[in-house]
C-alpha cells in the first residue's frame, strides 16, 4: 500500500494547479489520471483567465511563460447584427482579464510538476474511492497492468463531469441542478493572425458568433449550431463563410482565414451539484459544476475552487484547524452560482433560441440596446466577466 496526504484525481488544470500549490507548501500528493499525458494536453479549452486565476497560477508558481506570452485584454466587443459596441473594463471596474490558452496553462503546470519530481500517474485504470467517509480513505488504480492502493487524509476529485468521484457520492446526498441549451458551438483553432483587438461576441439573425484568440498568430473562432450538427457537415469554407456573415461586414473585410488545425462541436449547458464535499472527498472544477463557455467562467471556476480548497488543507496541516475544510463547500458554491447565473445570462442574451418567438425576441434585442447604452448595465457586465473577488 502507498501512503500520501492528499490524493488527486484528475490531471487536468484544477487537479494539476492543486498539486502544485500543496506541493509547494510542502503537503505531499499524487495526482492519477485515467488518460495519457498527450490526450490530456490535445484538449481545447478555454483561454480567458480572471485576475484572481492568474493570481492563483502565480502562488504556484508557473507564470513565467505567461507572463511574456499571455495576452492582456481591458474589454469585450459585444456586436448586434454587425453594430459594434465596446465594454471597456478598464475604466469600468478598473480590472482586465488575460488571453492564454488552457492547453498551456497545463503544460505549464505538468512541466512544473515534473520539474519538482511530485508524483503523477497517467493511465491509471479502473480507479476506484474506498471509505471516503472514514478516517483513511482509500484510492484503487491499475498501472502498467498492477493492481495499486494509495491511503491518504483526503481525496480531491478534479476529474471532470465524467469522473470517477462525483459518482463516488451516495445520490442520497447529493443533490443536482441542470439546464441543457438547445444548440451547441463549433469551434475551428487555425494559424491566422486575428482582425480583431479584443474579443468579439456576436448576436445576429443567423445565430451567436464568437472571435476569439490564442496568440497575435492564432485564432479560435465559434459558431452557434444545431445539436444535431456533426463536424463532418462543416468543410473549413462553409465556416469562414458562416463566420464572417455573423461577425459584422468590417471585420470579415479585413480578416483572412486558413486552413483549421482543429475543430469539434461542444453542447451547452449548465450543471451544478451540491454539496461539493462528502466525508473527506472534495470536488473541484467540472466534476462539480459545468458552465456554457459564454461567460467565459469555465476554467476560471477551478481556480477558485482549487484556492479554496488549498487554503482550507493548508489551515488543516499547519494549524490543526477543519474549519476551511468543513466549509469548502458553502464557499465554493457561492461563487459557482454567481458564475452559473452570468454564463446563463451572457448565453440567453446572446443566442437565438430555436423555438423563440417574436416576444422574447424583442425582449432580447432590447436587453442588449440597455446594455450598449447603460453604463450601469455595462458596469454589471464587466465586474462579472473580469471576476468577483476570490
Amino acid at each position: 500500500m502507498l501512503r500520501t496526504q492528499v490524493a488527486i484525481i484528475g490531471a487536468g488544470p484544477a487537479g494539476l494547479m492543486l498539486g502544485q500549490l500543496l506541493h509547494n507548501a510542502g503537503i505531499d500528493n499524487v495526482v492519477l489520471e485515467r488518460r495519457t499525458a498527450e490526450y490530456v494536453l490535445g484538449r481545447i479549452r478555454a483561454g480567458v483567465l480572471e485576475q484572481g486565476s492568474v493570481d492563483v497560477l502565480r502562488t504556484a508558481g508557473v507564470v513565467e511563460r505567461l507572463d511574456t506570452e499571455a495576452l492582456t485584454h481591458a474589454g469585450i466587443d459585444l456586436s448586434r447584427d454587425g453594430q459594434h459596441h465596446r465594454i471597456d473594463f478598464k475604466s469600468l471596474v478598473g480590472r482586465t482579464v488575460t488571453v492564454y490558452g488552457q492547453t498551456e496553462v497545463t503544460r505549464d503546470l505538468m512541466q512544473a510538476r515534473q520539474a519538482a519530481g511530485a508524483a503523477s500517474v497517467y493511465e491509471a485504470e479502473v480507479v476506484a474511492l474506498h471509505g471516503i467517509t472514514e478516517q483513511k480513505p482509500r484510492v484503487t488504480y491499475r498501472h502498467n497492468g498492477e493492481e495499486h492502493e494509495l491511503e491518504c487524509d483526503f481525496i480531491a476529485g478534479c476529474d471532470g463531469y465524467h469522473g470517477v468521484s462525483r459518482k463516488s457520492i451516495p445520490s442520497s446526498a447529493l443533490k443536482t441542478f441542470e439546464r441543457s441549451y438547445p444548440f451547441g458551438w463549433l469551434g475551428v483553432l487555425a494559424d491566422v493572425p486575428p482582425a480583431w483587438d479584443e474579443l468579439i461576441y456576436a448576436s445576429s439573425a443567423r445565430g451567436f458568433a464568437l472571435a476569439s484568440m490564442r496568440s497575435p498568430t492564432r485564432v479560435r473562432c465559434y459558431v452557434q449550431v444545431p445539436l444535431e450538427d456533426r463536424v463532418e457537415q462543416w468543410s473549413d469554407e462553409r465556416f469562414w463563410d458562416e463566420f464572417k456573415a455573423r461577425i459584422g461586414a468590417d471585420v470579415a473585410a479585413r480578416f483572412e482565414t486558413g486552413p483549421s488545425i482543429e475543430k469539434s462541436i461542444a453542447p451547452l449547458r449548465s450543471f451544478v451539484a451540491e454539496p461539493m464535499q462528502y466525508g473527506h472527498l472534495f470536488l473541484a472544477g467540472d466534476a462539480a459544476h459545468i458552465v456554457p463557455p459564454t461567460g467565459a467562467k469555465g476554467l476560471n471556476l477551478a481556480a477558485s475552487d482549487v484556492f479554496y480548497l488549498y487554503e482550507a488543507l493548508l489551515a488543516y496541516y499547519r494549524q490543526g484547524t477543519r474549519t476551511g475544510l468543513d466549509g469548502y463547500s458553502e464557499r465554493a458554491l457561492r461563487r459557482v452560482w454567481q458564475s452559473v447565473r452570468f454564463s446563463w445570462w451572457m448565453t440567453s442574451l446572446l443566442h437565438q433560441f430555436p423555438d423563440e418567438d417574436a416576444f422574447t425576441t424583442h425582449i432580447r434585442r432590447s436587453e442588449l440596446e440597455y446594455v450598449f447604452t447603460s453604463t450601469a448595465a455595462q458596469t454589471v457586465l464587466a465586474e462579472n466577466y473580469v471576476g468577483l473577488p476570490l
